[in-house]
């Protein structure tokens, strides 16, 4: 049976940057063991499929997997999806996505796309991540970290700042030192950037995650959620609005712009916006063979 699928480079306002994404906008009937595979088949950091929601006031339902497993959410998946859905549609048009994490509201204007997290779930925890193991995960000296704590909406991150964005440029992941030391912590998902966590910030990013099939991600929305988030929680007033714009990918030759923006409200985190740009520049057919398609139940 032939799925349609489209290629997308999202946080990227040109074809060849940002972070590669596979969607089939009409994935219903294809199994999960056959999304993983295909998944694995195009091996981008993320493959979408978008079903049909299970409540009828939401857009559509989303699933997302990486070459290796599924995601409860991922953001550039999420605005990448959003791009193809829209088409050449009205100039703003509104998406609210069954994810993992609940409903993920979406609005596309133009080429600007935002995803919207309503008082989002925001993980951490009081274990510090190893510094000496961080390290020589990263083939850093101990002293180029500057800070380092874990956190996550929907997916948990290892958050590492270092001293100078060189030191970013610098980093290899040590697939050993990091089995040894990383995989089996709170987080194995090591996001290292520089830059003041501050509001109006610009800070410089890389995210490995071999856990997850992904040796290194040129754009990662869910981290940028969950940075932004962090600099909201961490600041000392109780209402406010915080903004981050990072750049990524651009170590792998496809650099990325996320923006962030994070609202408190009498010291809970209200809202978190990831948003940027997405082209589609590709699209095609696959065709699955009859075992890999779901029959409809009589």
């Amino acid at each position: 049976m032939a799925y349609d699928f489209a290629l997308v480079d999202v946080f990227s306002d040109r074809p060849f940057g940002g972070n590669q994404l596979a969607v089939f906008p009409d994935a219903e009937g294809i199994g999960e063991q056959t999304m993983q595979q295909l998944a694995r088949e195009f091996n981008f950091s993320e493959t979408t499929f978008v079903l049909p929601p299970r409540d009828p006031t939401r857009s559509f339902r989303i699933r997302i997997f990486t070459p290796n497993q599924e995601l409860p959410f991922a953001g550039h998946p999420t605005v990448g999806t959003a791009a193809v859905l829209a088409g050449s549609g009205p100039s703003r048009q509104t998406f609210v996505f069954e994810e993992g994490v609940g409903p993920v509201t979406v609005t596309v204007e133009g080429g600007l796309i935002r995803l919207h997290l309503q008082d989002p779930v925001y993980e951490s925890t009081d274990e510090a991540p190893p510094a000496t193991a961080v390290a020589r995960a990263l083939t850093l000296p101990e002293d180029a970290i500057v800070d380092s704590w874990y956190a996550g909406i929907g997916l948990r991150f290892c958050f590492i700042r270092l001293a100078g964005p060189e030191l970013v440029d610098q980093a290899r992941l040590d697939r050993a030192a990091w089995e040894a030391g990383i995989a089996e912590r709170w987080s194995p998902h090591l996001y290292v950037f520089a830059g003041d966590l501050r509001d109006g910030a610009h800070v410089y990013s890389r995210f490995f995650a071999p856990a997850v099939g992904v040796h290194e991600d040129p754009a990662t929305g869910s981290a940028a959620a969950s940075l932004v988030a962090g600099l909201a929680r961490r600041s000392p007033g109780r209402h406010g609005t915080y903004r981050l714009r990072i750049s990524q990918g651009v170590a792998m030759g496809r650099p990325s712009t996320l923006q962030g923006t994070a609202h408190k409200e009498n010291g809970l985190l209200t809202q978190v916006v990831v948003g940027g740009n997405a082209v589609v520049v590709g699209s095609g057919t696959m065709d699955l063979p009859a075992e890999a398609v779901r029959r409809p139940t009589p």
